[in-house]
């Protein structure tokens, strides 16, 4: 199947620009759009099958049960949206190949752009909701990459920062929608969502089923009150902006309310919510593009006025308006991206994108100007251009509204007062910059772009002249295919015609651009009022004064609550879980259950008895951190005797491994910390403490004698019945580990790679201070390294090693594992490092443990996602028996490769903590510290 490669065509696109990184520019362009090409090549041989009324399913099913696959659906809505995203797409490759500057890095751009070309590529094709909200959220994270591309600009930063809190705040009410939606209909499949629509409408949950879904399309197409955030994204590079704004993220929200109409439509709520929010989102982008002098804030304002049409026309209650929402999604991504293409040359070639300061570019610039103005005139709904026709329907469509009953009337007379503006912005647009005046202080003398720059507009323009003069022949089958999955009788009978007749939608065409002409003329009065009403207001700065006094709340609140003493959050925990927890114990009528006691070993009264001193030690000596340590080190020795004494070898073996491991790591935190603390706990304190520590161990105790003096079912049984059946394991916890529940494993293996890149970044080039005395000022050794420690540790390191591998390779079925054999190995490296220096280990060893940790991640995920090929479920483990010369029968499973991840990156996440912890060193003196501490308190009090 074919339709995968859609998606994953592009994404690999995304890795390419990194894999040419150091390639010529042209060069990097032209391996970043082969890709999305091939893909485009894809599209357009399924998009045959669609056409003919076929629709494609893909599916990969991950988590069954929950409803989760990895599945995607091709038909004509996916279709229409799939050609915009990757044909725009490939023509902003070319376009940015020119407009992207020598100290840009081209690589970086290309990636980002692919990537987010992917996520809306995974949108329009999804089948599944929640792969539709992972896709969608997606847009959001690429969209910020991309507006803040030119990270030096504070403008970039802010904008990408606010596009992103917007529609990520819309994507959580999205999930939230979903969510209850799956819930409704018994299934996350969009298949069966789009033939449930009756059951999600009669439902009690659709009013906020419905109000949840608006919020995350609102938001995401910057629909009113949430349209402030785009025109702040202008700050992005052009091309960036020619994308995102014509055919790829604004339209995700529309994708989304045309996806879902045929179940979510057809109710009170859906009309009268998005045509008031379609109409007023549609007045005020017309507006605010009427008084911008910027031109991409003016394209940006113009783009949400189009929008607002499109949302519109989605909430009228007519027959036809579908059909012309979706047109006018074709015909705003070819006319707005030729807009933004052409606005881009401008600032290129002129350096400014003020309109005071351009003017009759026409004379330096005659070809752009002429395909300015033909884009210009698609906008305003010129005939015989894209835009006439779209904009025709919606008049059209205005005057067949009758829900207001006698101001009915008012629906038509705005649109057309709409359209007028749309009229006055376009010529603003094209006469201000290109056929008025002269340009002013230009900072370079205007002229020309390369024709390779001016090439994917020439294609925009003849695209918008082919659509206007023959719609039927260019977009009627697409329209078609698209409208059978939306409304199956919106093309019935409807004639995508250039002329039809002397009527009213032609009047008021034709009054449209009288008034936007007289609109034009009055320019200078708009121009007035904005500065006067508008002027001081700056959207970006209100958001901005909006996090600030949000977080400043947020910070007193915390200082209301938060008492910052360790002591106090664990007495709160402690005490409500005693509370919890004695209230179960109350309601119990017995504490003895049925199963009798075993008789008391001496060897387990005897460790018992060694865990309780060695807790009770740890306590007391606490003020000494070196002795406490110690203390506890012998609660953990204990605690391994207990899992091998319970037949626990597994367990006991981690445990072993981990206490060293634990221990050095306190040990090169406590060596950067005071040897001994003061004593901050009064009497009452510590009595305090010893009544509730008193208390919740006779509570836990209480709960842990009655769970196992009575009967109840274990899940054990599950495991060692299907161990060796299963996954061909005889080692239950191994198997646990990489098969039952592999994907905990999957996702505490990336949380300790991510923690020891935190721990990294944390200490890169931190400096802290190495005592070399103890407190009284005593020097220590100045041997660091012993010879007789290194001799040894050089010998038993590879014997160590081989230990390491073999609790590996021997995990799935005896006692051992990745993990065991990771913190083995790491064991192993550590005690190198401690007998010989961190400096002199790591220029033998020469291991780059974050490529360790990131070696092994890969081939955890890959092995986990390899089953997917096959047609298996997620972290499917395979397994078989071959017959091997002279070693006999050997077992070979899957689980060994993820094992083996597992190894790597625990070993390469412990020593990256570790080893980096251990080169911190700045020599000093505890006692010179202490002096000069005190001297400092006698300054104050003196002072006082």
């Amino acid at each position: 199947m074919l339709l995968p490669f859609i998606i994953l065509l592009p994404l690999i696109g995304s890795l390419v620009p990194v894999l040419a990184r150091g390639a010529r520019r042209t060069r990097i362009a032209l391996l970043t759009a082969l890709l999305p090409a091939a893909a485009l090549a894809i599209t357009g041989w399924l998009g045959v099958q669609v056409l003919n009324g076929e629709i494609l399913h893909f599916e990969l099913p991950w988590v069954p049960k929950m409803g989760l696959a990895l599945a995607f659906r091709f038909d004509g809505l996916s279709l229409l949206f799939t050609l915009l995203i990757l044909g725009i797409g490939l023509l902003v490759i070319v376009y940015a190949r020119y407009y992207l500057d020598a100290k840009d890095s081209m690589p970086r751009f290309y990636g980002f752009l692919m990537l987010f070309m992917t996520s809306m590529l995974g949108i329009v094709t999804s089948d599944n909701l929640m792969l539709l909200w992972f896709f969608w959220e997606l847009t959001s994270v690429s969209s910020f990459l991309l507006i803040s591309f030119w990270t030096w600009s504070s403008s970039a930063r802010k904008g990408a920062r606010m596009a992103f809190a917007v529609t990520g705040a819309g994507g959580l009410c999205l999930l939230a929608s979903l969510m209850l939606m799956g819930h409704i209909v018994g299934s996350f499949s969009l298949d069966t969502v789009l033939h449930s629509g009756e059951t999600l409408r009669q439902s009690p949950l659709y009013p906020l089923v419905l109000v949840l879904l608006l919020l995350g399309a609102f938001t995401k197409s910057a629909q009113f009150p949430f349209q402030f955030w785009l025109p702040h994204a202008m700050s992005a590079p052009t091309p960036v902006s020619a994308y995102l704004h014509s055919a790829t993220m604004v339209k995700a929200g529309i994708f989304l309310l045309i996806r879902l109409f045929p179940v979510m439509g057809d109710t009170d709520g859906w009309y009268y919510i998005i045509t008031l929010t379609g109409l007023i989102t549609m007045f005020y982008g017309a507006y605010m593009a009427m008084v911008q002098y910027d031109l991409k804030g003016l394209l940006a304002y113009s783009t949400i006025s189009h929008l607002g049409l499109i949302t519109m026309l989605l909430g009228l209650d007519t027959r036809l308006s579908t059909l012309a929402a979706v047109f006018h999604v074709i015909n705003h991504a070819i006319f707005k991206a030729s807009l933004f293409m052409a606005v881009g040359i401008v600032d290129h070639e002129c350096g400014t994108r003020d309109s005071r300061r351009l003017g009759g570019l026409r004379r330096y610039m005659p070809y752009t100007a002429a395909l300015a103005t033909v884009a210009g005139a698609s906008m305003a709904g010129v005939p015989l251009l894209n835009g006439f026709i779209s904009k025709e329907m919606f008049l059209t469509e205005t005057l067949q509204i009758q829900s207001l009953g006698g101001l009915s009337w008012l629906i038509p007379a705005l649109a057309t007062l709409g359209s007028a503006l749309s009229v006055a912005y376009s010529l603003r647009l094209v006469v201000d910059v290109f056929y008025r005046g002269e340009p002013r202080f230009l900072p370079k003398q205007p002229h020309e772009a390369p024709r390779p720059m001016r090439l994917p507009i020439e294609i925009l323009i003849i695209l918008c002249l082919a659509v206007g003069m023959f719609p039927s022949f260019t977009v009627g089958a697409l329209l078609n295919t698209a409208m059978s999955v939306v409304a199956t009788d919106a093309m019935s009978g409807q004639s995508l015609a250039v002329w039809h007749g002397v009527n009213l939608p032609l009047m008021m065409s034709v009054a449209a651009m009288l008034l936007g002409l007289i609109i034009y003329l009055l320019r200078n009065i708009l121009h007035s009022s904005f500065r006067r009403d508008f002027l001081k207001t700056d959207a970006k700065l209100v958001f901005e004064k909006a996090v600030q006094c949000s977080t400043a709340f947020g910070e007193r609140v915390l200082d209301r609550i938060d008492s910052r003493s360790l002591q106090q959050y664990m007495l709160a925990m402690m005490t409500i879980m005693l509370i919890m927890a004695t209230q179960g114990l109350i309601k119990m009528p017995g504490l003895m259950g049925p199963v009798p006691l075993q008789p008391i070993d001496p060897f387990v009264l005897a460790g018992a008895i060694a865990l309780c001193i060695g807790a009770i030690a740890t306590v007391n000596f606490q003020r000494f951190r070196l002795v406490a340590l110690i203390c506890l080190s012998i609660t953990e020795l204990m605690v391994a005797l207990a899992f091998l004494k319970f037949s626990s070898p597994d367990l006991a073996l981690t445990q072993l491994v981990v206490a060293p491991v634990t221990l050095i790591l306190m040990l090169l935190t406590l060596f950067f910390l005071p040897q001994q603390t003061p004593r901050a706990s009064s009497g009452i304190r510590i009595l305090r403490d010893l009544v509730l520590a008193a208390a919740v161990g006779t509570v836990i105790a209480s709960l842990n004698f009655a769970v196992l003096t009575d009967h109840y079912d274990s899940i054990g049984k599950f495991f060692t019945d299907n161990a060796v059946s299963g996954a061909g394991g005889h080692n239950v916890v191994n198997v646990i580990l990489v098969d039952f529940r592999g994907f905990d494993t999957l996702g505490e293996i990336t949380v300790l790679a991510i923690t020891a890149l935190g721990v990294l970044k944390l200490l890169n080039r931190m400096k802290l201070f190495v005592p070399t005395t103890s407190a009284e000022n005593r020097p220590w050794a100045p041997e660091y390294f012993p010879t007789i420690f290194g001799s040894v540790a050089q010998v038993v390191l590879p014997l160590a090693l081989m230990v390491a591998f073999y609790f590996f390779i021997r995990g799935h079925n005896l006692p051992g594992g990745g993990f065991i054999g990771g913190l083995v190995a790491a064991s192993a490296l550590i005690m190198m490092y401690t007998a010989r220096g961190v400096e002199w280990t790591m220029r033998r060893l020469r291991i780059d443990f974050q490529r360790l940790i990131a070696v092994g991640l890969l081939i955890a995920w890959l092995t986990s996602a390899a089953p997917l090929l096959f047609g298996h479920n997620f972290l499917t483990t395979w397994f078989d028996h071959f017959d091997i010369p002279l070693i006999g029968s050997l077992e070979i499973a899957s689980a060994l490769a993820f094992d083996l991840g597992v190894f790597l990156t625990v070993l390469g996440a412990t020593m990256m903590i570790l080893a980096n912890l251990g080169r911190l060193a700045t020599p000093y003196s505890p006692a010179r510290e202490h002096r000069q501490i005190d001297g400092a308190k006698s300054a104050k009090k003196e002072m006082r």
